[in-house]
């Protein structure tokens, strides 16, 4: 196919690209052509859902093994479930730090960094020798899960706001499944595999080397085939004064400030810290509860991680369409709608005594879950589009947040009043979103579409595109001047 012109003459790394572009919006793609793996625009997108399925794989590589694990070690069930917290408290920091980071630095380097630290602990789980240092350890390969903030960042730098929705959607949803696929491929696959030439401790204790010279490989790649933004990487668009600097703190404290932000971090913890808490979970408790085999119990709860091959993008782009028909109401009522419905499966699944039953409830459970985490990123770039990087970010890490709290809670309760707990929290939280008040929106309860934002649901001249998903912040002058003052 023919190149397209990337617009005006300027300095920029590429004259011409494979896809269609707008330069108003710095030559960001207005297409997704999935088949594609031409720089910069669809190298990045595939760079960014590989890098976060990847660093999603390693992230819970060790999940199915944990009953081996737990047999091994003699370590109760409580200690299992630190270790599972601990796992998932290592990304809260790394989140809220991303953003901001994205902002200033770019999202191609902290992909490949981040996924390569990540493998090395991974590398070194036959080490573990107690419930303490399996806890360490989990705590640093932890960090590969802030990735998620990266990979929603880079594609929205790449694509227009036109279609950064349904690109976001795509990617965060197929780097999600990486937590059902190693499920699947470390219980029901490595494992036996490895058991055939050794004991059953050694190859848990040596099956998570292959994800971990994976993970590390690919991190080095991506760093060095794929480009920050349509028109090169950040350091050298910041020499040639294409992209000017940007201050991360600023940026951060902007988006803290924001009482939006915090609802919206709430619900995240509330989908997004169900899904962390099922991966940890899901394999123990059909094992426990129906006594299955670790092979047979990993491909069941491999299921719930599989929905996100199509469920994330559902819940993104049912929210676009209700944008598009009534404006950020729509958005509203589709997220507060999910939450509650999730909460009420969650009482449903907890209550199955059936093997078969509960398998088809957590299809719809997981289904849901992963639609609301589509659709609370539908919400998060109007809340303060000029610093939407660490809102994304800081929303981001209360999905790791949850699942530290429904952990503790599984940790100290029974299975079924840990269930409970977790499904009348994701219930109340579905309220919250009556509380959500957006600036130039109307909310459920309160305020006023503004003519602009009137004119872009109903599809006429003079806003900006119903389907935005995810903005990259542009600096505006008080963030500058806030820049300023942080150089000083």
């Amino acid at each position: 196919m023919s190149s397209v012109p990337s617009g005006q003459a300027e300095i920029k790394k590429y004259d011409t690209y494979y896809v269609n572009v707008d330069p108003d919006q710095d030559d960001k793609s207005t297409e997704i052509k999935l088949l594609s793996f031409k720089r910069p625009h669809m190298r990045a997108f595939h760079c960014s859902w590989m890098g976060f399925f990847t660093a999603f794989f390693i992230w819970f590589a060790i999940a199915p093994l944990l009953p081996e694990i737990k047999t091994t070690l003699g370590i109760s069930k409580q200690q299992v479930w630190t270790s599972n917290i601990c796992s998932v408290a290592g990304t809260v920091f790394m989140r809220f730090i991303n953003g901001p980071m994205c902002d200033k630095y770019g999202a191609r380097v902290l992909m490949g960094v981040l996924l390569m630290a990540c493998s090395i602990p991974c590398a070194c789980t036959g080490l573990v020798n107690s419930a303490a240092s399996l806890s360490i350890l989990r705590f640093f390969i932890g960090l590969g899960g802030s990735t998620f903030v990266c990979c929603q960042f880079w594609t929205s730098r790449m694509f227009t706001k036109e279609v950064a929705g349904t690109a976001n959607a795509i990617v965060g949803g197929w780097g999600n499944l990486g937590g059902g696929v190693t499920q699947l491929v470390m219980g029901t696959v490595l494992f036996p595999l490895f058991k055939l030439g050794m004991s059953a401790e050694m190859a848990w204790r040596t099956v998570c080397i292959v994800p971990a010279v994976v993970g590390f490989g690919l991190g080095f790649f991506i760093m060095r085939i794929s480009d920050d933004a349509p028109k090169g990487n950040y350091a050298d668009m910041k020499k040639n004064g294409t992209m000017p600097e940007i201050s991360a703190g600023a940026s951060f404290r902007s988006g803290a400030m924001n009482f939006n932000t915090w609802i919206l971090f709430l619900q995240y913890a509330c989908c997004f810290g169900v899904e962390l808490t099922m991966n940890n979970a899901a394999a123990s408790y059909f094992r426990e509860k129906f006594e299955l085999t670790t092979e047979s119990s990993a491909a069941i709860a491999s299921i719930f991680g599989w929905m996100n091959l199509f469920a994330r993008g559902v819940g993104g782009y049912t929210s676009d369409k209700l944008n598009s028909k009534m404006g950020m109401k729509g958005r509203l009522m589709w997220q507060g709608g999910l939450l509650i419905v999730e909460g009420v499966l969650v009482f449903i699944f907890a209550n199955s005594n059936s093997l078969a039953a509960s398998i088809v409830i957590m299809v719809f459970f997981s289904s849901i879950v992963q639609s609301a985490e589509g659709s609370t990123y539908g919400i998060v770039p109007y809340v303060n589009p000029p610093v939407t990087g660490s809102i994304a970010g800081i929303v981001g890490a209360g999905g790791n947040l949850g699942a530290v709290g429904f952990g503790l809670g599984f940790r100290q309760l029974d299975t079924i009043p840990a269930f409970y707990v977790m499904g009348g929290t994701i219930i109340a939280s579905g309220f919250f979103t009556f509380l959500i008040s957006i600036k130039g929106h109307a909310g459920l309860l309160s305020g006023q579409d503004s003519e602009e934002v009137i004119a872009a649901y109903m599809k006429t001249a003079g806003g900006p595109s119903p389907s935005q998903t995810l903005q990259i912040p542009e600096p505006d002058a008080e963030a500058a001047k806030e820049g300023d003052k942080d150089d000083q």
